[in-house]
């Protein structure tokens, strides 16, 4: 096999991989759908009205109107840079271990963390 082949199949097969992990990402993530399951199941037992993650934080996850009113330290969703929107850094695991949520539970699943993810940067829509 000559080299120029090896190469142009290398890049073949390297495209081919970014390809496949674009097609794996979720995209159209619907707030009521996807986002609002993940919240439900993983934050609202504490970021509810009442709750002690809700006392500590001020931060109620039980609605798209509360989650986006923020907190007591400010907003936790930036619409559009999920790079920088606490939530994300939250759940990601980019905050100190202290404050990473859910606090005292196991870490969300790599798929919930990628469609907050994506639900950001897609906007934080409510829809």
């Amino acid at each position: 096999m000559n080299s120029a082949f090896k190469v142009v199949s290398r890049c073949s097969l390297a495209a081919a991989a970014v390809l496949s992990l674009a097609a794996c990402t979720p995209s159209g993530v619907s707030y009521s759908k996807d986002v609002q399951p993940i919240l439900s199941k993983n934050c609202s037992d504490c970021h509810a009205p009442g709750k002690e993650g809700f006392l500590a934080s001020g931060l109620d996850t039980t609605s798209y109107a509360t989650l986006m009113k923020g907190g007591k330290f400010g907003p936790l969703v930036k619409p559009g840079d999920a790079l920088s929107s606490s939530l994300n850094m939250l759940v990601e695991g980019r905050a100190h271990a202290s404050i990473r949520m859910p606090h005292g539970k196991e870490k969300l699943a790599d798929k919930d963390v990628e469609m907050l993810k994506v639900w950001v940067n897609e906007g934080a829509k409510s829809n």
